[in-house]
C-alpha cells in the first residue's frame, strides 16, 4: 500500500513521526522506512512530504508481526537550541512557547556551551546552527553522535548557508535533517514532531 494524503477527517488524529514510531517499536528509523516502502506498515504523507503513522495502525502492525510496542511514552521534547543569532533564538523561543506542555527549550550560543548543556539539560532534540564561532555545527554534531550517552539525540541542523555540500556534510556527521534559514515554521514543527498538535 502506498502512503496516502491526510484528509480533513484524519488530519487531527494522533499521528506519530518516524522517530516516535521507531522508538515505540524499538527499531531503527531506517527499518521503519523499509517497512513503509514495502507497504507492510500503513503511513500517510503530510503536505510537507513527511510520513506519519497512526497509533492504531502501528499497534496493529506490532500485534500482527509479534513486535514489542510501547503505547505510552513521554511526549515532552527537550529542545536545545544552539545558535549565535539572537533573532533566530528569539523566534524559536516564541514559537515553542506555544507548546509549553509538550516542549521545553534551552538556548546556547556556541559549541562549547552546547557541550555543557548536553549533560545538564539532557535534550532529546538539538537544533543546531552550522556556522558558529569556535566549534562549528559539524563538529558539535560529530561529538554528539560519537558518545554513547548522547548519540540517541536527534540533531536537526539549521543554516543560512544551505548548499548541497553543506547539507551532505551535516547529514554525514549524523544529523537527521537540515533546514534552511529563514526557517520555515511548518517544516520545523514537522521535523520536531509538533506539527500534529497544530490545528489545521
Amino acid at each position: 500500500m502506498n502512503p496516502q494524503k491526510p484528509t480533513k477527517t484524519t488530519r487531527n488524529n494522533n499521528y506519530l513521526t518516524p522517530t516516535e514510531c521507531a522508538k515505540r517499536l524499538q527499531v531503527a528509523t531506517v527499518t521503519l522506512r523499509k517497512w513503509a516502502q514495502q507497504g507492510m506498515l500503513e503511513a500517510v504523507v503530510t503536505p510537507g512530504g513527511h510520513r506519519r503513522y497512526t497509533l492504531e495502525a502501528v499497534a496493529q502492525f506490532a500485534e500482527k508481526y509479534n513486535l514489542p510496542f510501547e503505547h505510552d511514552l513521554d511526549e515532552t521534547r527537550r529542545i536545545l537550541i544552539v545558535d549565535d543569532d539572537p533573532q533566530v533564538c528569539s523566534y524559536l523561543k516564541t514559537l515553542f512557547a506555544r507548546f509549553k506542555d509538550l516542549a521545553e527549550t534551552k538556548q546556547v550560543q556556541d559549541g562549547f556551551e552546547a557541550g555543557h548543556m548536553l549533560h545538564a539539560f539532557r535534550p532529546n532534540i538539538v537544533l543546531l546552527d552550522l556556522m558558529m564561532p569556535g566549534i562549528d555545527g559539524y563538529e558539535v554534531c560529530r561529538l554528539i553522535k560519537s558518545q554513547p550517552e548522547t548519540r540517541h539525540i536527534r540533531v536537526i541542523a539549521i543554516t543560512g548557508f544551505y548548499t548541497e555540500e553543506n547539507v551532505k556534510r551535516i547529514l554525514d556527521a549524523g544529523a537527521e535533517e537540515c533546514l534552511q534559514k529563514p526557517i520555515n515554521r511548518v517544516a520545523l514543527l514537522a521535523a520536531v514532531g509538533l506539527d500534529k498538535y497544530v490545528r489545521l
